[in-house]
């Protein structure tokens, strides 16, 4: 797991960010906890949930075909991305026709899987990002450390800093409250909400019968992209259908509860094609593959699908709380980061084949998932992926080479007690005060973060048949 490691112990030394999303995740669980314990039919809403992705994800062709037609009769257009490359010529030839020179942007998970906001700015397209959290990153020119809260690693004194130096027109005696920089955010987004042509936003889910898509967030900075600008453009992936409303009656139980700890979400919004003098006057769907139907096709992997991205697999996470989001690489940190980036990208590079490995399989984030993921189990199913996907490469990696050996050696009794033996002496003689803290060569990296006991000067065996003499 070079990668992961890496990136982790640069989290680690980090004591400020460690305090600061230790603190969020916690509040987020007490939160969370308090909310779903609240229903006495919670249990069965999550087995509904869990059921109707499922069926979905087996008819997805259908559904998304269904939900073309209703797009299209609404007077909305939509566009089939096969990656993300082409997301991005898609929006940006979109953008580009309106004659616009900067767009609002909501908070989107796909726009930011796509790398949107660079690929505009090459085009010469300023992105304004009108979520509080999503504005402290990209005013810090940093990168998110959470789905929901993608500035949880930062505290209010560091925010307050971010905006006296960075955001034009922040008052120079601001404090640290969180309603006064609530404040200066809204007044800074304020003229930029009037004044925009084009709009950028993403879903949480797609009506198939109807064509509607919905929108759910706690600020309403999502309601003002969709009702002002002439323009409004929707990224969405292909999972993110659901067959009719009735279904989506379940989610808007399951995600407030599980994502804020809500009864019910402060904004949910919903909006279906165009309609002449109310709203944008054209509207655009972005329907985004990008790995998606190589998921699809996996039977144990496609679970990953049905996440609504709640994060609450991220809170209750052991190993996110103490890394952050950075350490996961682009996008989607935490546990179902690491089921969800492998199989989008394949888990052939060393970066995203390192994710399977970042957890302990505690089953804390499948306990929670508001839709049943049993994320250990895929994480299990993706290593043996990721170990077969290296057994086919023509140069074996050091790792295997090493388990080969290994295997060797203990495919004969008489191997394996000679290299018991001798491996103990090394193992003594490298002891100090009775434990090893480093071993040689690739051995290292066990004793990276942990210290090994001196083996015994005697083996098991050998004291056995000492005993049964």
């Amino acid at each position: 797991m070079p990668k992961f490691a890496t990136a982790a112990r640069a989290a680690l030394a980090d004591t400020r960010q460690r305090r600061n999303l230790r603190g969020a995740t916690a509040a987020a669980r007490g939160r969370t906890s308090a909310a779903v314990g609240e229903p006495a039919d919670w249990e069965a809403l999550r087995e509904a949930g869990r059921a109707i992705k499922d069926e979905t994800l087996l008819g997805l062709d259908t559904h998304l075909e269904e939900l073309e037609r209703a797009v299209t009769e609404a007077g909305g257009t939509v566009h089939w991305a096969a990656d993300a490359a082409e997301a991005r010529r898609i929006v940006t030839g979109l953008v580009r026709a309106t004659g616009a020179a900067e767009a609002l942007k909501a908070a989107s998970l796909a726009a930011r899987e796509i790398g949107l906001n660079d690929a505009l700015a090459r085009a010469g397209i300023t992105v304004r990002e009108t979520a509080l959290a999503d504005l402290v990153v990209q005013l810090g020119e940093d990168e998110p450390s959470h789905l929901l809260s993608p500035a949880a690693h930062r505290d209010r004194a560091e925010i307050r800093e971010l905006f006296l130096r960075e955001m034009p027109g922040a008052p120079p005696d601001l404090s640290d409250d969180p309603a006064a920089l609530v404040a200066a955010a809204r007044a800074h987004l304020r003229g930029r909400f009037l004044g925009a042509r084009v709009a950028i936003t993403g879903a949480n889910f797609l009506v198939a019968e109807t064509g509607t898509v919905v929108l759910l967030e706690s600020e309403g900075n999502g309601r003002m992209c969709l009702t002002l600008p002439e323009t409004l453009i929707t990224i969405a992936g292909i999972e993110k259908v659901v067959p009719t409303w009735t279904d989506l009656e379940v989610f808007l139980q399951l995600l407030p509860r599980s994502s804020s700890g809500d009864r019910m979400t402060p904004y949910v919004s919903s909006w279906t094609g165009v309609a002449p003098g109310d709203g944008p006057a054209e509207f655009h769907l972005v329907l985004l593959d990008n790995g998606r139907t190589r998921a699809l096709a996996d039977e144990i992997g496609r679970t990953a699908l049905r996440c609504v991205r709640c994060a609450a697999c991220l809170n209750v996470c052991p190993v996110y709380e103490r890394t952050g989001g950075r350490a996961y690489g682009p996008v989607y940190p935490g546990p179902i980061g690491a089921i969800l980036t492998p199989q989008m990208r394949g888990v052939e590079s060393a970066a995203d084949a390192s994710l399977p490995y970042a957890s302990t399989l505690c089953g804390a984030c499948a306990d929670v998932c508001p839709v049943k993921i049993d994320i250990p189990d895929v994480l299990v199913h993706l290593r043996g992926k990721v170990v077969e996907s290296r057994r086919r490469r023509p140069v074996p990696t050091p790792e295997l080479l090493m388990m080969r050996g290994l295997a060797w050696t203990m495919g004969d009794a008489q191997r394996y007690e000679t290299a018991l033996r001798r491996g103990t002496r090394w193992a003594r003689l490298l002891s100090r005060g009775g434990r090893i803290r480093r071993l040689p060569g690739l051995l290292g990296k066990w004793t990276e973060a942990r210290d090994l006991p001196v083996p015994p000067s005697e083996s098991f065996r050998a004291w056995w048949r000492r005993r049964s003499s």
